[in-house]
């Protein structure tokens, strides 16, 4: 008998471990975030101290993230293909193969600003394929506790790789961070390898770049939907750039600041994934978009590091507002694109961040670092309230 979830009705971890395909999935997911924090990081390391311009740096540390929109324009259907194993192994090694050629000394920076481009296309395929073999893997019923552990697994990730990051930056220098980062890509492909298996029977849609725009058109021409995803993407990138920014703030307290803020993110996921009910979850939407702002306007008062990683783990605490967000997309998706549209999504928001980084950047060209971190906070806040109403009126695509 299929389970069936009411508001009252909290099912667990356990229940999601116990599934070998997710447990591969969940895994890889986590090895490759903790390897993507750690080469970030030190690339942002490496052209803060080359150049000491705040904006390249932020393109450093977050760069590849603008380019997945690519892979969200042009290739994204191949999410709902029919060998979506085949297809995230062959994304796995393309990556693996980048960050490791990141880790040449002699590398020039334009170079590595290509290489970023590269990866964040692949990124943003192996998202989407990932997350439309996340659909498949689990009930739909446990999707928002799957989504949950994984975005609280993100942020555990990420604590670790910024602290082993920084650590290995002062031991090994940025080459041997970006060797250990290839190496935990490698180790995410081999877990994928030995516990996925190939989906052979799925709908007949050939991917490429005529299906992907089909489905694009339809999913943007809505009002409702385009709100979803507006609120999925903006304010979460501007606040990334705000985090962007770190590093010309305090360039010697940025990891720790940085790291509290994946605390927060982990916190923020765990309370409302795996505490709160569907009602009460769709219920703090809202004021967790505005808790993941509004915090960062106090560095207009330049804190030190103790109250700016305070600020910092409070605002991540925010984002779990995507998780809400993300549940009622999916329920407006139908099955046949759920891979493309999860995937969009995903594109978007980390697209997002890429952009935020280089808003970010670019304003702290002209003010203080801290300066342009609250004022992309208060972009974020705007944003937020002015497509509140929007959000409330989704309605399901027709596919």
């Amino acid at each position: 008998m299929p389970l069936v979830l009411t508001d009252t009705t909290r099912p667990t971890y356990r229940s999601l471990l116990g599934r070998r395909e997710f447990v591969g999935l969940y895994t890889s997911f986590t090895v490759t975030t903790a390897g993507s924090t750690m080469s970030g990081f030190a690339l942002g390391s490496l052209v803060h101290t080359a150049t000491g311009s705040p904006l390249l740096t932020a393109i450093a540390m977050y760069g590849s993230t603008f380019a997945v929109v690519l892979g969200a324009l042009t290739l994204m259907s191949v999410a709902d293909g029919g060998r979506p194993r085949a297809t995230l192994l062959a994304l796995q090694v393309l990556s693996l193969a980048g960050v490791a050629s990141q880790a040449w000394p002699g590398l020039p920076i334009p170079g590595r600003f290509a290489i970023l481009v590269v990866l964040g296309f692949v990124q943003s395929l192996s998202t989407g394929v990932r997350m439309g073999l996340l659909a498949e893997t689990v009930p739909l019923e446990l999707y928002a506790l799957a989504r949950s552990l994984m975005n609280v697994t993100s942020g555990g990730a990420s604590i670790v790789g910024f602290a082993v990051g920084g650590v290995l930056l002062t031991c090994l220098g940025t080459s041997g961070v970006l060797l250990t980062s290839a190496g935990l890509a490698a180790v995410a492909l081999t877990v994928l390898a030995t516990t996925v298996r190939e989906r052979s029977v799925r709908l007949s849609r050939r991917p490429g770049l005529s299906a992907t725009w089909r489905t694009n058109r339809v999913l943007f021409a809505r009002r409702g939907p385009r709100a979803l995803l507006v609120n999925l993407w903006v304010p979460n990138g501007l606040i990334v750039g705000c985090e962007g920014l770190l590093l010309s703030y305090d360039s010697a307290h940025a990891a720790t600041m940085l790291a509290a803020g994946s605390a927060g993110m982990l916190v923020g996921d765990l309370t409302v994934g795996r505490l709160l009910t569907a009602a009460q979850r769709r219920a703090w939407a809202y004021p967790l978009r505005l808790v993941l702002a509004t915090p960062f306007l106090a560095f207009a008062a330049h804190p030190g590091v103790l109250v700016g990683s305070a600020i910092l783990f409070v605002s991540s605490a925010g984002f779990a507002a995507t998780l809400p967000l993300q549940e009622r997309l999916l329920a407006l998706t139908p099955e046949a694109v759920r891979g493309q549209v999860q995937g969009v999504e995903s594109a978007g928001r980390i697209a997002w961040q890429g952009i935020g980084a280089i808003v970010g950047g670019a304003v702290a060209l002209a003010v203080a670092p801290a300066t342009s971190i609250a004022t992309l906070a208060l972009a974020s806040v705007a944003i937020t309230v002015a497509t509140r109403g929007a959000v409330g009126s989704s309605r399901a695509l027709p596919m």
